[in-house]
C-alpha cells in the first residue's frame, strides 16, 4: 500500500521491480492499481477459473419411460431408479407413452402418469406439469431441498 501515486511514479515503480502496472478498478476516483506479474495473475486467474468450474453443480436431465401396459414390477425398478436421479440433484423426465389402441385412453393414461409422481418416496416437486405431446403425456420433476 503506497497511496496516492502520479502515475508517470507508479510506472517507474513497476519497472524497477520488472513487473507490471495493472490496472485493478479503473472507475474509481483515483483508480485502484497494482504492481504486479501480469502473466502470473493471468495463470492464477484461469487456474482459479477452472477449479470453480470443476466444482460446480452440474444437474441432468435424467429420462424415464414407461407405458400404459408396464407390469407391477417394471414400474418398481423405474421407481428405484426415479428416486436415485432424484437423490443425486438430478432432474427427472418420466413420459408415458401411448402406443396405437392406447391412445384412446388418454385419461387413464393421465392418472396412470400422476400415480408414479405421487408414489415416488423421495421428496420433489413438478417443475412441469403434465403435458400432452403426439406420442403420450410427460412430466418434469426436480428433487425438493428443504
Amino acid at each position: 500500500m503506497v497511496g496516492v501515486v502520479p502515475t508517470v511514479e507508479a510506472l517507474q515503480m513497476a519497472k524497477e521491480k520488472e513487473l507490471d502496472l495493472v490496472e485493478i478498478v479503473p472507475n474509481a476516483k483515483p483508480p485502484v492499481v497494482k504492481i504486479i506479474d501480469y502473466g502470473k495473475y493471468q495463470y492464477q486467474k484461469a487456474k482459479e477459473d477452472q477449479q470453480q468450474k470443476a466444482n460446480q453443480k452440474k444437474t441432468e436431465i435424467k429420462g424415464l419411460r414407461i407405458g400404459l401396459k408396464t407390469d407391477d414390477h417394471d414400474i418398481e425398478v423405474r421407481h428405484k431408479q426415479a428416486e436415485k436421479f432424484l437423490t443425486q440433484g438430478n432432474k427427472v423426465k418420466i413420459e408415458i407413452r401411448l402406443k396405437g389402441r392406447e391412445k384412446a385412453f388418454q385419461p387413464l393414461a393421465r392418472e396412470a402418469l400422476q400415480n408414479f409422481v405421487k408414489s415416488i418416496s423421495v421428496p420433489n416437486k413438478l417443475e412441469q406439469e403434465i403435458k400432452r405431446f403426439p406420442g403420450g403425456f410427460n412430466v418434469l420433476i426436480i428433487p425438493d431441498n428443504k
